[in-house]
């Protein structure tokens, strides 16, 4: 079970398993800590590629949040960079998990930076707003606006929530900037760039920037 990893030539690297990680040097650990999520994007790599299984990030069972910061305490992060909950599913999902192990580490280590990749639809999920939560653990938030329209963001992302998703994620992002230092929208470069620059617009509107990422 990957609980922590790295990234290596697009291969996820457990960073626990000492051999995998002789000589590397470890700038961001990514916290895998479920696999749900309550969308199935068209261009998720859940969907779209076959990992060996020692490569694989789907859990067999989520971890408890002592597994999770059992697994902190075999590694030493003073030298980290960033701390990334991003994994197969939705972190927020988990909301505890990512707060009480946020706290876990920025008692420990104060100045790490924390980010959570995110497909911005935690307050549907939970039924209520858990941006304040985030606040003083969390230094950078990326939320997937993946489209211009809640027509097309359904299309890609087949949200369990339909059709209200979109308004959801877009004010979500901006209840974050209350919160949260660093707030991000990102798009995928599989869109073709009149979707781009249409994003572009959304992000310029409610002034948070936004980042293209590249599809592996």
């Amino acid at each position: 079970m990957i609980i922590l990893y790295t990234t290596q030539s697009n291969k996820f690297i457990n960073i626990t398993n000492s051999n995998s990680i002789q000589s590397m040097e470890i700038d961001k650990i990514y916290v895998n800590i479920t696999n749900r999520c309550p969308c199935s994007c068209s261009f998720c790599i859940r969907n779209n590629k076959t990992m060996d299984k020692e490569n694989s990030l789907w859990l067999g069972q989520e971890p408890t949040i002592e597994q999770i910061i059992s697994e902190f305490e075999k590694v030493n992060i003073a030298n980290c960079n960033e701390i990334i909950f991003c994994g197969f599913g939705e972190p927020l999902e988990r909301i505890d998990a990512v707060v009480q192990t946020s706290e876990y580490l920025k008692n420990i280590y104060p100045k790490i930076k924390i980010r959570i990749n995110t497909n911005g639809l935690g307050n549907l999920i939970h039924n209520r707003d858990i941006t304040p939560m985030l606040k003083g653990l969390i230094d950078t938030i990326s939320i997937s606006l993946n489209a211009s329209s809640k027509e097309t963001y359904l299309k890609l992302t087949n949200s369990k929530f339909g059709l209200e998703s979109f308004d959801a994620m877009l004010e979500f992002a901006q209840k974050c900037k209350n919160y949260i230092p660093n707030v991000i929208l990102t798009v995928v470069d599989v869109i073709d760039e009149e979707e781009i620059h249409k994003c572009k617009e959304i992000c310029e509107r409610i002034s948070i920037p936004l980042r293209i990422r590249q599809y592996y």
